[in-house]
């Protein structure tokens, strides 16, 4: 038996509750050990232990059969540790080289070589695949998908014994994923142990070694990730038998014949150029594309967080043509975006879950003198969290210290309480667990049983596949595609995909 790189033993965390409870993992070296479990389980505060970004409250840990205790990530940066988080941690107005070698960028007579800059990350660029990404290029100018390989860029530049990997596909497509996933069997192949967070079970059927179960912050399991199918491990994460019926067979067109948005040569270039597209009440429209097609920017210019140069909007039955020059107006109009950066665009992190949730729908709450009722405002906002199983000790917890899965529930709370007409989801199941992502389809049934259109954004071909009415494609900022149920193919639909690319004469990986 291979002896092991990195050990965890009886590790404890207590923030106002105990969130570990006494945790064992053990990552050998040249293995990808896949580590699950529901939202809140632990996974990513187990992660940031070892990663030295919090202390452990009791417990050991041993790295290379030596005591390892990092009082901060330099220090565990140091010993070889490497994380990259779920949530982005990069500075937005900083070019991309800056971010990528921020704690060890080139010097030369005490100033920034800034030839050796570029150079240097040029080659981490190109190492990941990031060929089209200039290096000097302000990193809050890149889409979320992008930012997140740039991130993993710069953990695979380093030299490390253990890679820590927290949903790094969450906002890739499936290329950029497998991209990824070749560089990760070089890693194994070069003895680095690798800790690997996914919801996405067929990633975990693909590259782990074995997987580590954790479930209410205990250790459930720990087994070969070829002894357990996908149902196993869902089995293991829940302590319930899954039912693995296919959501595709119980799907149900609730579509109507009644246009609730009309979307007619909306443009911003370059990212959104002459987009045309219709959703009609009760149907679930899909938006597929590469990362970096224009997928986010376009719902950003219909919802008006970016102000579209052409174009119109067509709501109803209004004949009106409209462009919105911002979102309040578009939530005034009713509709309603949860944003695929939920961390910048989406909460108040320090504030409370019930402020986030209700926050859009202060008027429900309002007397005639401007008075709002706290009694109802509260019971609302629980019953909305409750009916969403969101894992919170209060609604005065501040949202900032809940899961990302569970923040992504608060950010559908809030828009379920505005009971908009036309929701925009932006990469809504980025960061949430397999069961959590099965109510989330459901809830994306009963919203268009009852009449609300989706459109619904995902770098997930198969959640597109298995939720909605139809599918448009993007590439390079253009429609290159629509595709319903009866005429639908994954290799259609990846054709189409590349289309633009194709017809603009740049080259595609």
């Amino acid at each position: 038996m291979t002896r092991s790189l990195l050990e965890t033993r009886g590790v404890i965390k207590d923030y106002a509750v105990r969130v570990l409870h006494g945790v064992d993992l053990d990552v050998r070296a040249g293995e990808i050990h896949a580590l699950l479990g529901a939202n809140g389980a632990g996974k990513s505060t187990l992660c940031r232990i070892i990663a030295g970004l919090t202390r452990s409250s009791g417990g050991t840990m041993t790295l290379g059969g030596e005591t390892y205790s990092p009082r901060d990530k330099q220090q565990a940066e140091s010993c070889g540790i490497q994380i990259v988080q779920q949530e982005l941690n990069l500075l937005s107005t900083l070019s991309v080289a800056e971010n990528l070698f921020f704690n060890r960028l080139p010097r030369r007579l005490g100033v920034i070589d800034r030839g050796a800059l570029r150079r240097r990350a040029r080659v981490a660029l190109d190492r990941i695949g990031l060929n089209e990404i200039d290096a000097d290029t302000a990193t809050g100018t890149l889409g979320v998908g992008q930012q997140q390989l740039v991130e993993i860029a710069s953990a695979l530049d380093r030299d490390c014994r253990v890679l820590i990997l927290d949903e790094p596909t969450a906002a890739l497509t499936g290329d950029e994923s497998r991209r990824l996933f070749r560089w990760l069997d070089e890693l194994r192949s070069q003895g680095v142990g690798m800790i690997y967070i996914s919801h996405r079970l067929e990633e975990v059927t693909r590259l782990a070694d074995r997987l580590t179960v954790l479930r209410d912050g205990r250790t459930a399991a720990t087994v070969a990730a070829h002894e357990v199918s996908p149902d196993g491990m869902v089995q293991l994460m829940t302590g319930e038998t899954s039912d693995e019926s296919s959501h595709a067979g119980q799907w149900r067109s609730h579509a109507g014949s009644h246009s609730l948005l009309r979307v007619v040569g909306l443009s911003r270039l370059p990212m959104v150029d002459n987009v045309s597209l219709e959703v009609r009440a009760g149907e679930r429209l899909g938006i597929a594309g590469l990362v970096g097609s224009g997928r986010t920017e376009l719902l950003r210019a219909i919802f008006g967080a970016d102000r579209a140069e052409a174009g119109e909007l067509y709501l109803g039955e209004d004949p009106t043509p409209r462009r919105f020059d911002h979102p309040s107006a578009a939530v005034a109009h009713g509709m309603a975006m949860v944003t695929e950066d939920r961390k910048q665009n989406g909460l108040l992190l320090s504030l409370s879950l019930l402020i986030n949730t209700t926050l859009c729908s202060l008027d429900r709450f309002s007397s005639k003198l401007g008075y709002l009722h706290r009694r109802a405002e509260a019971s609302e906002t629980a019953r909305l969290l409750e009916s969403l199983e969101t894992r919170c000790t209060s609604i005065e917890q501040a949202v900032g210290t809940l899961s990302g899965g569970n923040q992504q529930k608060v950010a559908v709370a809030k828009w379920l309480l505005r009971d908009a007409d036309v929701f925009l989801f932006d990469e809504p199941t980025r960061g949430i667990d397999v069961a959590a992502r099965r109510r989330l389809y459901r809830l994306f049934d009963s919203l268009a049983r009852h009449g609300k259109g989706l459109v619904i954004v995902s770098s997930d071909l198969d959640e597109l596949l298995e939720t909605c009415d139809r599918i448009t494609v993007m590439s390079a900022g253009r429609v290159t595609g629509t595709f319903d149920r009866s005429s639908w193919s994954r290799d259609a639909i990846m054709r189409a995909s590349f289309a633009g690319y194709r017809r603009s004469g740049e080259e595609v990986a």
